[in-house]
């Protein structure tokens, strides 16, 4: 079996640099820079070259399909638009740089590089950014052969041996340890005003297992669980417990201090730059002299990026914890596709409301990147892959959990202020009741049917712990407005 096709997971360390360390490592992560820009460029102009040739513009105007697709294959072939024609792209550079940069480093930029291009190409994103100076965060080889090695505690790359910190008392570094390395990553990050610097070790297998006093800390439920991902609050059911909760808590407050942040580093970029702006505020582009920064400029962007490290830091630590929540729920999972992108974009209907005044075309693309519920379905999914289990992916298009009623068996469209559904009396919680629906798929390989007879024998149940679980959700200070449970 190939390696890279086994399961893996990351085991993260900080690594114990000296100054003239850090150095050499700043040195080569600028080289990896250039060289990933380099690549960015050559691909640019590879496909510039293919979009203009009449083989291109006679393939574009086929009919799509599996014909289609073959021809594009041919010409990306045929232009040096595939991995490996940028991997020969690379082979002149790193002869020059072989000194700071292997050659399996130099491939796994250039493969980095492809990818983000290739997903421009197939429609998955707008474009391909170049990296700015000190963007490049991290660097990895593609084996603990040669190149960058994790032998005996150490970390050895072209010359440098330096020291991996792995503390006595960490029980599952030392049981992780014992699985072996397929690959090391080097990534640093910026912390209290400099960069630390971490080796990644791509470990072969699943994660050792956390125990307590009172045994497995991480198990996995019996059983099936439907679950409902909002912008900014999950619901789950299952047939022992519901769940309504708030999605990422606690990056709230890091968010508040982030804007105070930015508005303090904008006023003083315009009061150490006056000419660099128009009268009416907006930046003179005709003006090509240098950004002039403050010292005060430079300590309000290290704090900066200190708050979205630490962010980014709690927003997967809330997503890894709610993730074993769920996991906890049940084995079988549910859970509808969405397009979280979409849902960022702004509306490009321009309407009025009754008054006659426009309506504001509001999205929900800050609120998405801050909470990133893509990221808890990746938490799920790698989770359930440990254990040899799947996300069960429902089509959400056909399946239309939020407008369905399984009690007369209809569809009704409602707007997003209406959080309840009324059962001839009985009141149930929007999101809670899709995810009741979703608990209650037909499992099998279309997940395009929500099973009604099942539905009806678990209303019931699922009631109990609906009601139960609103009425301790009442009780509490500080719950979400689309949330629906406010007093």
């Amino acid at each position: 079996m190939n390696a890279m096709s086994t399961p893996s997971y990351v085991l993260t360390l900080r690594l114990k640099t000296e100054s003239f360390q850090e150095d050499i490592l700043d040195k080569r992560f600028e080289i990896a820079r250039k060289i990933y820009n380099a690549c960015v460029n050559e691909l640019y102009k590879r496909y510039r070259t293919m979009q203009q040739s009449k083989s291109y513009q006679k393939a574009k105007k086929m009919k799509k399909g599996k014909e289609r697709n073959a021809v594009f294959a041919e010409l990306n072939t045929q232009f040096g638009l595939t991995e490996y024609a940028i991997h020969a792209f690379l082979t002149p550079m790193n002869q020059k740089f072989h000194q700071n940069i292997d050659a399996q480093a130099g491939q796994k930029i250039g493969t980095r590089a492809f990818q983000a291009f290739k997903k421009m190409m197939f429609g998955e994103a707008k474009k391909v950014y170049f990296k700015r100076y000190g963007e490049m965060e991290s660097v990895e080889g593609k084996s603990n052969k040669t190149g960058i090695r994790f032998v005996n505690n150490m970390l050895f790359w072209k010359g440098l041996s330096i020291p991996v910190i792995v503390r006595k008392q960490d029980a599952y570094a030392h049981l992780a340890l014992q699985d072996k390395v397929k690959y090391v990553r080097i990534k640093r990050a910026f912390l209290k005003g400099k960069y630390v610097y971490y080796a990644q070790l791509v470990l072969e297998g699943i994660p050792p297992q956390s125990y307590n006093a009172e045994g497995l800390k991480q198990q996995v439920g019996i059983g099936r669980v439907g679950i409902d991902i909002g912008t900014s609050t999950v619901a789950a059911s299952s047939e022992k417990q519901v769940m309504l909760t708030v999605l990422a808590p606690n990056v709230v407050n890091y968010e508040k201090a982030i804007q105070r942040i930015q508005r303090k580093m904008d006023r003083s970029k315009r009061a150490t730059n006056p000419l660099k702006y128009k009268d009416d505020g907006t930046i003179h582009r005709s003006n090509r002299e240098k950004w002039v920064y403050s010292n005060r400029y430079v300590q309000l962007r290290n704090q900066y990026r200190a708050l979205h490290r630490k962010n980014r830091m709690v927003r997967k630590q809330d997503h890894e914890t709610l993730s074993n929540q769920l996991l906890s729920m049940g084995d079988t999972m549910f859970v509808e596709t969405m397009s979280f992108k979409g849902l960022q974009k702004r509306s490009k209907k321009t309407e009025k409301n009754e008054k006659g005044r426009f309506k504001k075309k509001k999205r929900f693309g800050r609120t998405l990147s801050n909470r990133a519920p893509a990221m808890l379905l990746s938490c799920l999914e790698r989770k359930l892959k440990y254990h040899g289990l799947k996300l069960k992916k429902v089509k959400t298009a056909k399946v239309k959990a939020s407008q369905y009623n399984h009690v007369d068996d209809t569809y009704t469209k409602k707007t997003l202020n209406k959080r309840w559904h009324d059962f001839n009396g009985i009141k149930v919680q929007r999101d809670l009741y899709s995810s009741f629906l979703l608990m209650n798929m037909v499992h099998d390989k279309d997940l395009d049917k929500i099973d009604r007879e099942l539905c009806f024998k678990t209303f019931d149940l699922f009631l109990q712990h609906h009601d139960e679980l609103i009425s301790k959700l009442k009780k509490e200070p500080h719950t979400l407005k689309s949330m629906g449970v406010r007093l």
